[in-house]
C-alpha cells in the first residue's frame, strides 16, 4: 500500500505549503532514530485525516531547502494553514500530541491571524520607510 503521504522538494515546497487548508510536512532523515520512530504516527494520522496534506521533507536529500527553512534538529514539525506558518517544532511526537496539534491547527481563526499578519508587515514597512 502506498503511503497517504507526499515527498517534497525545494522545486515544490513553496507551492505545496501556499496552497489552501492544512499542510504538515515532516523534516526528517533516514539515519534519524526519532525520525523513523515518529514515522508510523505520521503515516497513521495522515490515512486518519484526509483533508490534510501529510509530506515529509528528506533533509539529506534537501539540504538546502531544509538549512534555508532554520532546520536545525530532526524531526521537525511544521504546520502551515492556508500559506501561513501556525506551528515548527523539533521532536517526535506521540500520536496523542500530533492529535492535539491537527485539532489547534483546524481551530486556529484565519481571520485573526491573517490580520496580525498584514499588521507586521505593515510595521516592518513603516520601519524601513523610516517613518
Amino acid at each position: 500500500m502506498n503511503a497517504p503521504t507526499t515527498v517534497l522538494t525545494a522545486g515544490d515546497f513553496e507551492r505545496a505549503v501556499g496552497a489552501d487548508g492544512i499542510v504538515l510536512v515532516d523534516f526528517w532523515a533516514a539515519w534519524c532514530g526519532p525520525c523513523r520512530s515518529f514515522a508510523p504516527v505520521f503515516e497513521s494520522a495522515a490515512e486518519q485525516h484526509t483533508d490534510i496534506t501529510f509530506a515529509k521533507v528528506d533533509t539529506e536529500a534537501e539540504q538546502q531547502l531544509a538549512g534555508g527553512l532554520g532546520i536545525s534538529s530532526i524531526p521537525t514539525l511544521m504546520a502551515f494553514r492556508d500559506g501561513i506558518l501556525l506551528h515548527a517544532q523539533a521532536g517526535a511526537l506521540p500520536a496523542p500530541a500530533l492529535e492535539q496539534l491537527i485539532t489547534a491547527v483546524r481551530e486556529v481563526d484565519m481571520d485573526e491571524v491573517r490580520r496580525k499578519v498584514d499588521a507586521e508587515e505593515a510595521e516592518r514597512g513603516s520601519a524601513s520607510s523610516g517613518t
